[in-house]
């Protein structure tokens, strides 16, 4: 099952922040996420899981998923969250898994998981030199798996590289390409300049281009940019339905719309977007 138009956009608010977890909600962005990893100090841990429970009961009205961001499931203080989440009253629909490296770090959550939290998803998020390895392995880790998130800062750290598009062409292209071989969507990392509309404008089409479902968002103002960054303008969807009865009349055989030849791999495109946005 695909979630392309659930995943556009993916605002998280620290789980410490509770004042914020309403305006997540409100925020217009496709998944809104409270945050027990890197916005959340070491001394703060304990409490922010207690806290975050709230983050998914209070949420009367609010976008389709409501997800966490836990801890790396190789440190304690990841079984932890895990073994929080089991307790919630209320369940996150999805789970980030921050730093994945191996497809046994999807199958630790899983199992963890299983038997209270049956119907939550996972996001797994690539953002090591290993994890960049074995991303093929962590995108056809399970089922459960929706979708692959492209962690550029830690990786440009981790590598050495500069935190600029061209720098991080390669990884990104190998995180895309492996989440669409498992038949997954894949988000692109946020653009961090949370006051520069233009700069997010231009990476998240960018983004687009490269094959991504999505971004992740800094700041609640970039959720409108990135929305619309992915979402199909009327016009390619009136082509898109143009395309898709061309193909039924051709019987799938190559066809001509707007004075271009398409085939089947165009059809099957439109028929796609028809699908998630139509």
């Amino acid at each position: 099952m695909k979630f392309s138009r659930y995943c556009r956009s993916l605002l998280s608010t620290p789980a410490t922040a509770v004042s914020r977890y309403a305006n997540c909600h409100r925020s217009g962005a496709d998944i809104a996420m409270v945050d027990l990893e890197d916005s959340v100090p070491p001394q703060r841990k304990e409490e922010a899981r207690r806290l975050a429970a709230g983050f998914f009961a209070d949420a009367a009205d609010g976008p389709a998923r409501l997800a966490v961001r836990i801890n790396t499931v190789s440190e304690p203080d990841g079984l932890r969250d895990l073994l929080a989440l089991r307790n919630y009253p209320v369940k996150p629909a999805l789970v980030l898994i921050p730093k994945a490296e191996s497809a046994r770090d999807v199958e630790i959550v899983e199992n963890a998981l299983a038997p209270t939290c049956p119907d939550t998803d996972f996001f797994a998020v690539v953002e090591t030199p290993r994890g960049l390895e074995n991303a093929s392995a962590i995108a056809a880790a399970s089922p459960r798996l929706r979708a692959v998130v492209f962690g550029s800062a830690d990786y440009a750290f981790a590598v050495g590289a500069r935190l600029t598009w061209e720098a991080l062409a390669y990884a990104r292209a190998a995180v895309v390409n492996s989440a669409r071989a498992a038949g997954i969507e894949v988000m692109d990392a946020p653009y961090f300049e949370a006051l520069d509309a233009e700069g997010l404008r231009r990476e998240a089409a960018a983004a687009r281009d490269f094959g991504f479902s999505g971004k992740v968002a800094v700041h609640p103002r970039q959720v409108p940019v990135i929305n619309e960054a992915f979402s199909p303008e009327p016009d390619a969807l009136d082509r898109a339905r143009r395309v898709v009865a061309a193909g039924r009349e051709s019987g799938n055989s190559a066809a001509m719309v707007d004075g271009v030849m398409v085939g089947a791999p165009f059809f099957e495109a439109s028929q796609q977007l028809i699908d998630e946005f139509g």
